[in-house]
């Protein structure tokens, strides 16, 4: 194996219809107008020295390496920032180039230290490559007189370090934070031969505004910015490339190795959905894949009070399935079932859904969707008859008018809000609608048209008033309904919200909106041009979760935005194959592709390829499962990849119905807080360690390769094959890619889907079929899945969840940039640098009311339970709205959430829990008992200690 090299073209692409043809060093060119003549010679292969120059940048042209001649033209204009003309005849190569080149290099190189050797970036520094280019040999000048040669270090970012000595100040590292990035955290500070980069106000790269995407770093010619994995470990000397198992936007990356070690994770400039950007997780937070909590050995135990006992793969598996089968045995065939994982893979995904009907025969599989975005799936499923979202990433670059509801991309979707925040400089306008002042709202060169600060819990209210205005304003696309809609379901729906009870001023009091903000938000998004919605938790987490999702496809219909480019509705998923669990029949009243059980003829299909008879009665869903538990008539589950004991609301009772079960086998990475009540452990398998695919937000189906042998001897799809033959129904597959093959075969959405055509095209999207060979970037172009577009009544309900005397608060949950859902992975890497506990958002007003200051400890307390953490006094919450995460186990978010959930999909309403703060100055009952099981669940008993 080798480098996945990629070639640099110097300057980004342009796209034209015209088309002009140009000689260079003899040879004709045609590319479209606007290319420079760098990239034209690039693309005959054609290399031209440069340093300033990357095509993810526009170009500077301020190293001056990459002059040329042009016939006609005086002097020696720079490539990088000249525009190819029809006729040109450009050489890149003469005598006086070449003298000119040699000089330039020869300055950079007479301030610049000499220790190639020992330097971290040797074998892959541009300034040593371009020294060769140009056939510098010696340096006339000393290092006499004033020079950048001393300078002290910036250690402070754990990832990287910036070395002020070797930076030749070419700006490349600013501009990626602004251009790719766009978070304006470095400027060039000082003038001529005092400029130097600055992070900030000259304050370090870890107290200033920057997000440690590794931008600046990836971009740095030279070992400025480097890697410390890279200092620590040296150059890689191969690489493979991969998908991201972080977020919902699904970046490829290439793993860069030493043998089976991974020194670095680089953005793949050839990535569909992150076109060579990245964050600080999928960058730099890869550690936790070795971390020494690695569980990598099989465990049992009888009780869950017992210690774990190390034992074989064949001891454990067998133990597990007599566990399952002594269980059915006893209470039933449904007294059994399982959770799916959004963060596994496809195939695997598959496999345990396989399993469990096929192997324990019920449909009583679910997964973590359930508890995020099961109401897009409804929703959308209604109203437009696909459970997805309707536009590529790419799409966001043609949109006018951007509405972000319930969602904060900075955080949670960060490589994805870099595209977004670039838009909006190029003169998008935004319209967000959140409790909370997110970034979006204003930040760095931004700032939001209109923020509706709506009250936790009214989502419903404040859509179908944007939709009011525009119905009674007469600013519906009348002609785009007529022919993509059922008609008498609009007339229905248009007289339902044409009520005066449902315009901004009737609603005003109760969201808490500006009726005037509310009209004109309406305004812009109907008239405003491509208008494009991207949602979030902040719209399924809710008792109408489903309510509020057919309220945004309405709005959509209304205005004619879906079906072409710039426009849409788009779930932004929070896992990373949240979408593809859901895709593979994760959920337990549907097979693969969205059928539903009962159904004969899909039912049929999977009878004769599995060979086996199948329930068509739905299975129970997370919450039912753990119903049953409590109430006693379900005993055992096989979890993988989730840990729902801290995921999942209400936390007492997801604990009492894991705690009722006789047989709960969990399947993970780490000894997560749902293994403090399991009775089998089997060691799980990191995205490094596997083969199959991820389905990101956007459909896009992406391959995962495999880049180290699995630590525990075997993937996750080989571990699920092992218990299912226990079971007594033996899967034979070889490799995750006939997994694949099986799901094409199966599930019409993917029958053109395999790994060979994934390898060819880098990645497609659902559906691929016969009618699109090559995926589908854009749905619903010419017409709706379901055929006409179906508007949705959608009465608002207010929650039952109240504040009063006892709870005045509300309380919203989300998450923060360094850390990822349960932070079972962050929490094991230097992104605990960022946040080394979840802390509690509160109003200045509200914690004044309260006599608490900011960092001191406060007791959340709500109808469920309560915590204790550390208060931070913040004006981005309204009075009366408390806000936080749920990275840290030991804090205990979910203790205090309720069991309200969704009326249509049991989806949890996490976004508004009625709670009262007070100073404490003391951990919560719940956080002193769970630190005592915690104790006593993590101790393990070793084959080898016995014997001592």
């Amino acid at each position: 194996m080798a480098l996945v090299t990629e070639q640099d073209f110097g300057t980004p692409a342009r796209i034209s219809p015209n088309l002009v043809t140009l000689e260079i060093d003899g040879q004709v060119v045609t590319v479209p107008a606007g290319t420079s003549v760098m990239r034209a010679a690039a693309e005959i292969e054609t290399t031209i020295p440069k340093l300033c120059a990357t095509d993810s940048l526009e170009p500077f042209g301020s190293c001056r390496l990459c002059v040329v001649e042009i016939e006609g033209r005086r002097g020696t204009p720079a490539s990088c920032t000249t525009p190819v003309e029809p006729g040109m005849k450009v050489r890149t190569q003469t005598p006086k180039l070449a003298k000119l080149r040699r000089n330039v290099m020869e300055l950079y190189i007479s301030d610049h230290p000499l220790d190639c050797l020992t330097c971290a970036a040797n074998g892959d520094c541009e300034l040593q490559d371009m020294a060769g280019v140009v056939g510098l040999r010696e340096v006339r000048y000393g290092y006499d007189g004033a020079n950048h040669l001393v300078g002290e270090k910036d250690t402070s970012n754990p990832y990287f370090t910036f070395d002020p000595t070797k930076c030749i100040v070419c700006s490349r590292c600013v501009r990626a934070c602004e251009e790719v990035q766009g978070t304006f955290a470095l400027t060039i500070d000082g003038r001529g031969f005092g400029s130097f980069v600055s992070a900030g106000q000259d304050d370090g790269f870890k107290e200033s505004e920057c997000v440690s995407c590794g931008a600046c770093v990836q971009a740095c010619p030279t070992a400025t910015l480097m890697e410390n994995s890279i200092i620590e470990a040296g150059q890689p000397e191969h690489s493979v490339v991969t998908t991201c198992a972080y977020c919902g936007v699904g970046c490829a990356f290439k793993a860069e190795m030493q043998g089976t070690e991974v020194v670095r994770m680089t953005p793949y400039k050839d990535g569909k959905a992150n076109h060579g950007h990245s964050c600080v997780k999928g960058r730099f937070a890869w550690g936790y894949a070795t971390h020494k909590d690695r569980i990598t050995k099989p465990m049992i135990r009888k009780q869950i009070t017992d210690p774990w006992r190390e034992v074989s793969w064949e001891e454990a598996i067998n133990y597990a399935a007599s566990e399952l089968k002594r269980i059915q045995a006893t209470y039933g065939r449904d007294s059994i079932g399982g959770i799916t994982s959004s963060r596994c893979t496809n195939e695997e995904t598959y496999l345990v859904q396989k399993m469990i009907r096929a192997g324990f025969g019920n449909n009583n599989v679910d997964t973590c969707a359930r508890v995020c975005h099961s109401p897009t799936g409804y929703g959308l499923g209604q109203t437009y008859g696909t459970s997805a979202g309707t536009q590529d990433f790419d799409s966001v670059d043609e949109t006018d008018v951007m509405v972000v509801i319930g969602a904060n991309p900075t955080d949670a979707h960060p490589v994805f809000a870099s595209r977004m925040k670039r838009r909006l400089r190029e003169g998008a306008r935004l319209i967000v609608v959140d409790p909370r002042r997110i970034d979006l709202v204003k930040s760095a060169h931004i700032k939001a048209d209109h923020h509706l600060p709506l009250k936790p819990g009214t989502n419903v209210a404040v859509v179908n008033a944007l939709a009011h205005v525009i119905v009674t304003e007469g600013l519906a696309a009348d002609d785009y309904i007529r022919e993509r809609c059922d008609l008498a379901e609009f007339s229905r729906w248009a007289e339902f919200i044409a009520d005066p009870r449902h315009s901004p001023e009737a609603v005003e009091e109760l969201t808490g909106v500006p009726a005037a903000e509310v009209r004109a938000a309406a305004r812009l998004y109907a008239t405003g041009g491509r208008a494009a919605i991207y949602y979030g938790l902040g719209v399924t987490e809710h008792s109408q979760g489903s309510t509020m999702v057919m309220g945004m496809a309405n709005l959509a219909m209304l205005t004619g935005n879906i079906g072409r480019r710039g426009v849409g509705v788009n779930p932004l998923r929070g896992q990373n194959n949240v979408q593809g669990s859901c895709d593979m029949g994760s959920f337990p009243h549907e097979f693969p592709g969205y059928r539903h059980v009962s159904g004969d003829e899909v039912r049929k299909i999977y009878e004769e390829m599995w060979e086996v008879s199948l329930s068509g009665e739905p299975g129970l869903r997370i919450p039912n499962m753990l119903d049953a538990a409590v109430e006693g008539t379900y005993k055992g589950i096989y979890i993988q990849g989730e840990d729902i004991a801290q995921s999942d609301p209400d936390v007492k009772h997801v604990t009492a119905g894991l705690a009722a079960m006789e047989c709960v086998i969990v399947q993970d990475l780490f000894l997560n807080e749902t293994a403090s009540y399991a009775h089998v452990f089997l060691p799980g398998s990191s995205f490094l360690e596997k083969d199959g695919t991820f389905t990101n937000a956007e459909r896009r189906i992406s391959r995962v390769r495999r880049a180290i042998p699995p630590k525990a001897g075997y993937a996750d799809w080989e571990v699920t094959m092992m218990l299912s033959e226990a079971l007594g129904y033996p899967m034979r597959y070889s490799h995750p890619g006939e997994i694949m093959d099986e799901i094409a075969r199966t599930t019409p959405t993917f029958k053109n889907v395999s790994f060979q055509r994934l390898d060819e095209l880098g990645s497609v999207q659902w559906p691929c079929n016969d009618a699109a060979p090559e995926g589908t970037p854009i749905m619903h172009i010419d017409r709706f899945v379901r055929g006409k577009g179906r508007f949705m009544i959608t009465e608002f309900v207010p929650t039952e969840e109240r504040t009063g005397p006892r709870f005045p608060l509300v309380l919203t949950t989300g998450r923060i940039l360094s850390q990822y859902n349960v932070g079972a992975q962050t929490r094991r890497t230097d992104n605990i640098a960022w946040h080394e506990e979840d802390v509690l958002e509160i109003h200045p007003s509200d914690a004044e009311n309260r006599g608490v200051r900011d960092g001191d400890w406060v007791a959340l307390a709500s109808r469920s339970g309560e915590t204790s953490l550390r208060a931070r006094i913040s004006d981005r919450m309204q009075p009366g709205v408390v806000y936080t995460t749920f990275h840290h186990a030991e804090t205990g978010a979910n203790v205090v959430t309720t069991d309200y959930s969704d009326w249509a999909t049991n989806c949890p309403e996490y976004k508004v829990t009625a709670v009262q703060v007070r100073r404490v100055n003391h951990l919560s009952d719940w956080q002193v008992a769970y630190r005592e099981l915690r104790e006593k669940t993590i101790q393990i008993e070793r084959p080898q200690e016995a014997a001592e």
